[in-house]
C-alpha cells in the first residue's frame, strides 16, 4: 500500500510532482533530442571525413548520378501525376454506393495494398512482355513506362483510401445541403464534398508521394538506371561504398525536402482561414 502524507497525497503523486512535471519532461524531451542530434551528427561527420573519397565524389557526380535523379525525378513526377488522378476515382469508387464499382474499387485497393511493390513491378515488366512471342513486344525500353505504371497503380490504391477517408470526414449534411439546392450528385460531389475532402486528405496523400519517391528505390530489380543502380555499378567499380551512397542520400533528399515544404504550404492553405497569400 502506498505511503500516505497528513494532506492525503500519495508517495506516487509526490514522485509525479516532482519528476513527471511538464517543466521535467520539456527538459528531458529536450536532452534526448540534443543527445540523438549529437550522435547523428558525430557519425555522419566521422563517415564524411574519414570515408568520403571527395575526388571520386566529383568525378561521379556527372554523368552518372546527374542522370540517375533526373530519371529518378521524372519518373516521380508522372507517377505522382498519375496516382493522384487515378487514387480520386478510386476513392470515389470506394464510397459509390453502386455495388459493382464500390467491389471494383475494393478490390483494386486489397490488392495492390496487399502485395509488395516488388511483386507488382515484376509481374509488370517480366510478365507483360511474356504475352508476345519472344523478341516481339512492341516497347524497345520496356522498363521506365513498366516502372511508371507500377508506381501509378500501386500508390493510387494508396491515394484512393486517402481519398475515401477525406470523403467519409465531410459530414453528410453537406451533400444534403448541396442536393436541395437542386445539385447533381456529380455537380454536389465536385462543388461540395471533394473540396472539403482534398484538405482532409491532403497530409496523407503528401506522406503517400515522399514514399513514392523513396519506392523509386526498387527500379533497380527491374533494370531502370536509378540512384541505386548507380551506387551499386561505383561501388562495383571503386569498392568504395561511402562515396556514392553520400550522393543517395543528397539526391533523394534533394526530392523529399521540398516535396515537404510545398505539403506543409498547401495543408496551411487548406486549413480554414489559412494564409491565402
Amino acid at each position: 500500500m502506498a505511503e500516505s502524507y497528513s494532506d492525503g497525497r500519495t508517495a506516487d503523486d509526490e514522485f509525479q510532482e516532482q519528476f513527471l512535471n511538464d517543466k521535467t519532461l520539456k527538459f528531458a524531451g529536450a536532452a534526448v533530442a540534443v543527445l540523438f542530434t549529437l550522435i547523428v551528427g558525430l557519425f555522419i561527420g566521422a563517415i564524411i571525413f574519414t570515408q568520403v573519397d571527395f575526388e571520386l565524389f566529383v568525378e561521379i557526380i556527372y554523368p552518372q548520378f546527374v542522370e540517375a535523379y533526373l530519371l529518378v525525378l521524372g519518373i516521380f513526377l508522372v507517377g505522382s501525376f498519375l496516382s493522384i488522378i487515378a487514387g480520386i476515382f478510386v476513392g470515389l469508387g470506394r464510397v459509390s454506393k453502386t455495388r459493382i464499382t464500390n467491389t471494383v474499387a475494393s478490390g483494386y485497393v486489397e490488392f495492390f495494398r496487399g502485395t509488395p511493390l516488388l511483386f507488382q513491378l515484376i509481374i509488370i515488366f517480366f510478365g507483360i512482355p511474356a504475352f508476345w512471342p519472344p523478341g516481339e513486344f512492341p516497347i524497345s525500353n520496356w522498363a521506365v513506362p513498366a516502372a511508371i505504371i507500377g508506381l501509378t497503380l500501386n500508390h493510387a490504391a494508396y491515394v484512393g483510401e486517402a481519398v475515401r477517408g477525406g470523403i467519409n470526414a465531410v459530414p453528410e449534411g453537406q451533400m444534403e445541403a448541396a442536393r436541395s439546392l437542386g445539385m447533381s450528385y456529380v455537380q454536389s460531389m465536385r462543388e461540395v464534398v471533394l473540396p472539403q475532402a482534398w484538405r482532409n486528405a491532403l497530409a496523407a496523400i503528401g506522406n503517400d508521394q515522399v514514399i513514392l519517391v523513396k519506392d523509386t528505390s526498387l527500379l533497380t530489380v527491374i533494370a531502370v538506371p536509378e540512384l541505386i543502380s548507380a551506387f551499386r555499378q561505383i561501388n562495383s567499380a571503386t569498392f568504395d561504398p561511402w562515396t556514392p551512397i553520400l550522393l543517395v542520400a543528397i539526391a533523394y533528399l534533394g526530392i523529399t525536402l521540398p516535396l515537404g515544404k510545398v505539403v506543409r504550404y498547401l495543408e496551411a492553405r487548406s486549413e480554414w482561414g489559412g494564409d491565402r497569400r
